[in-house]
Parts: structure tokens; sequence; C-alpha cells
């Protein structure tokens, strides 16, 4: 997995989280509320046993006298009516708290997901070639779930145990505050101890969920070429491979698992030194007549519901830690900004006139890719680019897409620089059909009208027909209702390399793109859509990249690249009468030749 270079010091991820999640502010304010009041109805029964006992044992001066009822009866006929009322309430305000946290768990995971998958279309390609796609993968699925089972249950855990904290400690200063400072002992300890356990184990769950993405890179990488791993018969290494990351992610989920297993015991024995001396004090207390039974009661029960909560930190804490470290990478990948800014300039009524004006570009610094390109490809004409392997044929139609920017020079459509150009708009006026084509899981007819989804059925059919696809795609079981596989596996290279021009010919554009476009397909196949090619063409810019120059024998103009530089231009039959590399390569190709023009 690749390193992201250094950023500077982030605020706390919850700070970072409440930050992004401030138009769901009230959500948040009702689940809390919802289980505020089911937290304080699910303490008031140990103060509703401590009063009966009270009853039952002092009568009229019990803790309830003060109620000015004298009858014992009556009094628990009232107390009676009341632990209705709040076994009522409390199971009204737990179904509203389960439903409202889950609810916005859900909003927000399904929120943060658009968002960031929003986000990450409109990064750079370089974002793309500097991290893998697995990690991506764990970052808008895995991390985002975790957030998700956090927001479910972890969140209203740790705000229950806040008020349960808060209201025993009010009940015990108010009932026996000579024992309250004794149950309550352990607490700054449990506090103090907490920080530490949160540095500690946020570190290590950092840990896991970048291994989680590395895991995740290998995993994808893998599948995507189980074809090459198979002809190689590589499985044994593959599988190797996946057992040494998946070890390191089990050794470092090992660690954290070690450290957060520690944190209920070690809470455990705090509490219980509160709860026996509790136990002891307001019992001697009890004794000696300076306290209620009843008051003893309560001390007790509610002791116990301290306890367990406080006990129960440690798994909150594990949920919490997994969704903060899950939250970094996600917000991580919301503040990283698109280098490339869209231009303030609206695109239309687009003539297709293209320049190159001394352009220079390297992907690294030390290794430039073009060297003062100048060209210029008219409207409405067509324009081919060849030259040897790695001479810059591709980064030019990068440039001319934008998805790069020149470090020098310009690149212009009709006369405005591409930089001052609305993105959007330059790319829906520009069809590619390239080398490596792609296709989505979907129907032949869904892949074709991807590239114009108002498209009719009538526009769809016909763009195929100009494609030489409809013969084969009538052929397929299912026609243009056809299931294409993942990546169009169920298509051999030339009927998937077919559907990727349909689906430029319904974009319908001003400028037509082919990088390789017939690279794919067989002799015959690949005349017969020339031939619709040169219809397609007619009227609008086409650039042209070819291996294949008989493919580009009619080109308005041709442009031969070599190491990143112009080195010749012309027509066809000028170019072969010229004597340079051009002529080479079409000595190579036509057999004339037995290998390409010696570079000097």
């Amino acid at each position: 997995m690749s390193t992201d270079t250094a950023r500077p010091e982030q605020p706390p991820a919850i700070r970072r989280l409440s930050r992004y999640a401030r138009s769901y502010r009230p959500a948040v304010f009702r689940a809390s509320l919802s289980s505020i009041l089911n937290k304080v109805m699910d303490l008031a029964p140990p103060l509703l046993i401590g009063a009966a006992i009270d009853i039952v044992i002092s009568g009229e001066s019990s803790l309830v006298a003060w109620t000015g009822v004298d009858n014992t009866t009556t009094l628990l006929w009232a107390l009676a009516l009341v632990t209705v009322a709040v076994f009522i309430g409390e199971s009204i305000f737990e179904y509203l708290q389960g439903i409202q946290w889950r609810n916005l768990a859900q909003s927000v995971q399904h929120g943060l997901r658009l968002e960031a998958y929003g986000h990450v279309q409109g990064l750079d390609s370089v974002y793309f070639e500097d991290r893998s796609t697995g990690d991506l993968m764990a970052v808008l699925n895995d991390d985002v779930n975790q957030l998700e089972r956090f927001l479910d249950r972890g969140a209203n855990d740790l705000l229950q145990v806040s008020v349960t904290t808060v209201l025993i400690g009010a009940i015990f200063f108010t009932i026996a505050p000579s024992v309250a400072w004794l149950a309550f002992l352990p607490v700054p300890f449990v506090i103090i101890g907490t920080f530490a356990f949160q540095r500690r184990i946020a570190l290590r769950y950092a840990d896991v969920r970048d291994q989680a993405g590395a895991l995740n890179s290998l995993l994808n990488n893998n599948i995507s070429g189980i074809a090459t791993i198979k002809s190689f018969t590589a499985e044994g290494i593959e599988v190797e491979r996946l057992r040494r990351e998946s070890e390191t992610y089990r050794r470092r989920n090992r660690l954290a698992i070690r450290l957060s297993a520690a944190f209920s015991p070690t809470i455990r024995m705090l509490i219980a030194f509160g709860f026996t001396a509790t136990l002891v004090r307001g019992g001697t207390l009890a004794i000696d007549g300076a306290m209620s039974v009843g008051s003893f009661s309560v001390l007790v029960f509610l002791s116990q519901r301290l306890l367990w909560p406080l006990t129960r930190l440690g798994e909150t804490f594990d949920l919490y830690h997994r969704a903060m470290a899950s939250t970094n990478r996600i917000l991580d990948v919301l503040d990283t900004e698109p280098a490339l800014v869209s231009g303030p300039t609206a695109v239309a009524n687009v003539s297709g006139a293209i320049s190159f004006d001394d352009v220079h570009f390297s992907y690294h610094p030390d290794a430039p890719v073009l060297r003062g390109m100048s060209l210029e490809m008219p409207a409405g004409k067509t324009t081919a680019i060849v030259g040897s392997t790695g001479a810059g044929k591709t980064t030019v139609i990068k440039m001319l897409l934008r998805f790069y920017d020149p470090t020098g020079g310009a690149v212009q459509l009709d006369g405005t620089d591409l930089r001052e150009l609305d993105l959007s708009g330059l790319r829906r006026a520009i069809g590619l059909v390239s080398q490596d084509v792609f296709l989505f899981h979907g129907t032949v007819a869904e892949n074709i009208r991807y590239g114009n989804p108002e498209a009719s059925d009538d526009q769809v059919t016909e763009a195929a027909r100009l494609a030489e696809a409809h013969g084969f795609i009538t052929e397929l079981p299912d026609g243009y209702g056809t299931i294409v596989g993942e990546r169009g596996q169920k298509l051999s290279g030339g009927q998937r390399q077919r559907i990727s021009i349909a689906r430029a010919i319904v974009k319908d554009p001003p400028i037509l793109v082919l990088d390789e476009a017939t690279s794919s397909v067989d002799n015959e196949t690949e005349a017969a859509i020339q031939r619709s090619l040169a219809i397609v063409s007619e009227g609008r810019t086409t650039v042209v990249i070819a291996h294949r120059l008989s493919t580009i024998r009619h080109a308005d103009v041709i442009y031969v690249i070599d190491e990143g530089m112009l080195t010749e231009q012309g027509h066809h039959d000028d170019l072969v009468a010229h004597g340079g590399i051009y002529e080479s390569l079409w000595k190579v190709q036509t057999g004339d030749a037995t290998r390409p023009h010696d570079r000097r």
C-alpha cells in the first residue's frame, strides 16, 4: 500500500466528525434526549424499592412522608402506580432511543459514503495512481461501516454511562454525603485510566485500519488478476502473500484486543472498592440508625447500577476507537483537495479547434514526457498522432481531456486555455474510445447508453450498427438485454471494443478521440469499423492515436512524435516520401523492412 504524504496534524477525530455532522444535530439531539429520559426511568426503580422498604419498616416516618399521606397502604398503592408509569415510560423511551440512534447511524453512513464517493470521483488522476483501489474500497465500505456500528450502539452507551454517573452521584450526595465520597473515590482513577487507555488503543486501531486497507488492496488485485494468476500457476505464491498480510492484520488486532480486554477487569476492580466501601459504611450507618434502611437499599442497588455500565466501557471504547480510526481515514479522503480546479468559462458551441502551444509535461520531475509540444488539430478534421511506445501519444490525450495540466505551455480549445473552461463541460464535449475498454456490469444496452442516458432504443441500435456491433449483439442470448459481466468479461476483446465505440457514438460529441480504438479487432472488423468511423467523423474533430498506420493513412494531418517532441507532420504520402520515422514504421508494417528507423 502506498504511503500518503505527510499531512499537518489533525484535531481529534471526534471533533472532526462533529464538524462534519452539523446537519445531523437535530437528530442527535432527539436521540440523546430519548437516551437520557430512558436512563432516568431506568434508575427510578431502585429509588422506588428503597421507598417501599422504608414505608414497610418506618411507616409514617418513611422517606415519602413529605407527601402528607399518612396511610401506609395508600402510599404503597401510589408507589405501585408510579412504578407502572416508570416502567411504561422506560419502555417507550427505550424504543425511541433505539430507532433514533439506529436511524441516525444509517443516515450518517449513507450520507458519508455518498459524499466520500462523490469527492473521490472529483479527485485527480494522480491520486488514484498513488493509492490502491483496495485501500479506497476499505475506506468507502469498511471504514464507513465501522462508524455506523459505533453510532448504532457505542454512542448511546457512552451517553448513558455519563448520565448514570451524574444521576447516581446526585442521588448519593443527596441521600448520604458521608458515604457518597467513598463510592465515587475510584471515579477519578477511572477517568485518568480511560484517557490513558484512549491514547494507547487509538494508535493500535489506526494500525489495524491501515493494515485492513492493505489486505483489501491485495484481495482486490488478486481477484481482478485471477486469469493471470492461473496462467502462471501462481496460486500458491498468492496464497502465501495473502497469508503474510492476513497474519500482520491478525497480529495488529491481537495487540489492540489485548489492551482492550484489560480495560474492563481493571475498571471492575476499581469499582469493586467503591461498592465494598459503600456496603460497609452504609450498612454501619443503617445499623446505628443514622441512615434509614430504605436509603441504604437505594445506595446498594444504585452501586450495582453504576458498576455494570462502567465495566462495559471496555467494549464501548473498543467500538469508539475503531470508529475514530476509521473516521480519520474517511475525513482524510474528504479533506484531500483536487489539484485540478474547474474553470469559470462554460463550454458551448464547440467548433473543435485544438492547439498545443509549447506544452511541457512530466509525471515525475526528472522524467519529462512532453518537451515543447506544439501542434494544431483543425476543427472538423481528422488528426492522427503516431510514434513508438513511450513517445508521449497517450499523454497528449490526457492533456486534452485535462486529466493533467501542463507544467509549461497551454492546451487550447477554440482559442481558450483548457484551464479556463468548465471541466465537466469540456469532458462532455469529448467522446473517448480507449484501448483499455471498461464495461460496467449490466446489459449491453445500458453500457451503450452510458454515453447518453437519454438515448432512445433506436439511437442505441443505430450507434451499435455504426460500430459494427449490432450483428453480434443480436446473436447474444438476450440481445441488447444480455448481461456483459464485470468489466465485460462475458464478451471478447473485439466485442467490448465495438460496444465502447458505440458508447462514444451515442454521446454524439463534437470531438471524438480514438486511442488505439481498433487494436482488439480482426482485420475484417477493423475495415468495417473504419468505414463507420469515416461516416461518424464527418464534420467533427477526430483525434486518432494508432499503431496500425493503415488506419490513419487518410487523416487530414498526421503528427509523428518521438521522445515527447514533434518530429514530423503532413499527409501519409508526403511522410512516406520524406524518409523519416514514419516511413520506417510504414515499411515495417507493410513488410518492406525488418526494423523501424534507427534513432540517433
